[in-house]
């Protein structure tokens, strides 16, 4: 029989408990920046700050723990607490006009980790090319347009050619804006992005 105590044993390496501790903090973002929210008078679906969240999910964490963090951010909202556009909440959220766009943040985070780390393992980003963290956050872009203008247009009962110009094409420009954004954010001196 062993004589070990508690403090003998180790649930979790650290390296896990602060990838945990990271998704946590970055899901807790996705939620503030769901409060950065106006109605958009192009588009049914308002103007956020989540997709750059998203963004850096990806850039911070990689592609395992980045998709890991917006998966407790959807399970967060899907529950009740109000982290989505506006501080709405619920499984209904999920499955309106909008819920697209949220689900497809889990995978467009995915995939701006593996383009701007080149694969699963996560490699400092002060020497990953601007180009392609560039890359990646439009791959991801892709991706959120592509799954979220299908839900838009289903639940709006549009046009496929409404759907892609109101739910996509008018906010080119603020995902562009985002991007510089996020380029800016992992650049900058006051973050060691390591």
């Amino acid at each position: 029989m062993s004589n070990s105590t508690a403090a003998d044993v180790d649930l979790v390496g650290d390296e896990t408990a602060g990838n945990i501790a990271r998704a946590a903090l970055f899901a807790a973002l996705m939620g503030a920046f769901s409060y950065v929210s106006f109605p958009y008078p192009l588009s049914p679906a308002p103007v956020t700050l989540q997709v750059l969240g998203v963004f850096l999910a990806g850039l911070f964490l990689g592609p395992l723990w980045g998709g890991a963090s917006m998966v407790l951010y959807l399970l967060s909202g899907a529950i009740g607490a109000p982290v989505f556009a506006g501080g709405s909440a619920g499984i209904g959220v999920l499955l309106g006009p909008t819920g697209g766009y949220l689900f497809s943040y889990a995978v467009a985070a995915v995939v701006v980790g593996v383009i701007a780390h080149g694969g699963l393992r996560v490699r400092s980003l002060a020497e990953t090319p601007v180009v392609r963290m560039l890359a990646g956050m439009i791959a991801a872009t892709v991706v959120i347009y592509g799954i979220g203008v299908p839900f838009l247009w289903w639940n709006l009962d549009m046009t496929l050619r409404t759907a892609v110009i109101t739910g996509a094409v008018v906010f080119v420009p603020a995902e562009a804006a985002k991007m510089a954004a996020a380029v800016g954010i992992v650049r900058s001196d006051a973050i060691r992005a390591e």
